[in-house]
């Protein structure tokens, strides 16, 4: 039943409205809420752009982005007598922003419509490389009325929404889920180790490439262990848009249907996340890098108490003991 109503691929089916109405400031309706017409255009723009094929080729700026923030970390295991006791949740979250940022070419400290603006227009007045953005600005020229009459404004909000869409789903999760990862490693040090020496005999003296990524077996075992115990996303909420019949069942109009995620960390069907191939590199990239350069075990003053915020998240963050390899 799960899988039938993950794969439909009827517009009948969609977001419930609570997320434009609870959470329009957060999301707008860009594509983690919005359904129908719409949905099918903004996900015809952005996810062309987070196909593996280009998403391969931002792997060096993901390099770059991460040996800024171990650098930090290996000042701070220095200034600290050999062991540093990090927070990790708040690098990470720090780390993931800039990375969206490069991939995208967007320079935002703040996601608010103002800035996005200020963004745009710089980005109209010259000329750069198609990117994510690039598409996001063509395709607010061509929303056919989605947003209403076709004016500044309504072209404004399509920007505005599917920025604040991406730089939500590119950042948060991704941050929370590589915590999870490596609180479990550090729980876990024969799994540690394990993952250490896959990503040193593949990458040896050089920095991790896309077809190094490829290879590295257990990393991606336990990345996909994290998503199973640590899904960003617990359940699926489907409204229904208008009277349907699903499996003999008469479902009215407005009924939301709950689905669990029973290892489904991307969806399935039409509906599968855009970024999934950029989350799964992103995450090798950091934890291949981090376990190259680092040992860790949990800190004494780490509680285990997974929260729901929107995501699961460590309510009490995740502090790990970590010294150079």
């Amino acid at each position: 039943m799960v899988k039938k109503i993950s794969l439909r691929t009827s517009l009948s089916l969609g977001k419930p409205s609570y997320l434009s109405k609870d959470r329009g400031p957060l999301l707008g309706q860009g594509i983690l809420s919005s359904n129908g017409p719409i949905w099918a255009h903004q996900r015809k723009i952005i996810a062309p752009e987070l196909y593996i094929d280009k998403v391969k080729g931002m792997v060096n700026l993901m390099v770059d982005s991460t040996a800024s923030m171990l650098r930090s970390w290996e000042s701070r295991i220095e200034n600290e007598g050999g062991i540093a006791e990090i927070e990790i949740i708040e690098d990470f979250r720090s780390l993931f922003t800039d990375i969206i940022s490069r991939a995208s070419m967007w320079k935002l400290e703040e996601e608010i419509n103002s800035m996005i603006l200020k963004v745009v227009k710089q980005r109209t007045e010259a000329s750069y490389e198609k990117d994510l953005l690039e598409m996001i600005l063509e395709g607010a020229k061509s929303n056919n009325g989605y947003y209403g009459p076709s004016t500044d404004s309504s072209r404004d909000k399509f920007i505005v929404d599917n920025c604040k869409s991406i730089y939500f789903a590119g950042y948060e999760t991704t941050a929370i889920t590589a915590s999870w990862s490596l609180m479990l490693l550090a729980a876990h040090p024969e799994w540690q180790a394990r993952a250490r020496a896959e990503v040193l005999e593949i990458v040896r003296d050089s920095l991790p490439d896309a077809n190094m990524l490829r290879n590295m077996k257990t990393l991606t075992m336990v990345i996909q262990e994290t998503l199973r115990l640590y899904p960003p996303v617990t359940f699926v909420v489907r409204e229904a848009l208008e009277d349907i019949t699903f499996q003999d069942i008469m479902i009215s109009k407005g009924i939301n249907i709950i689905t669990p995620q029973a290892y489904m960390p991307f969806g399935l069907g039409s509906c599968v996340c855009v970024g999934q191939h950029f989350t799964m590199i992103e995450l090798k990239v950091i934890l291949s890098l981090i376990l190259s350069k680092f040992c860790f075990s949990l800190s004494p003053a780490y509680q285990h108490s997974p929260t729901f915020r929107l995501v699961i998240v460590p309510e009490h963050g995740v502090t790990l003991r970590v010294r150079t390899t």
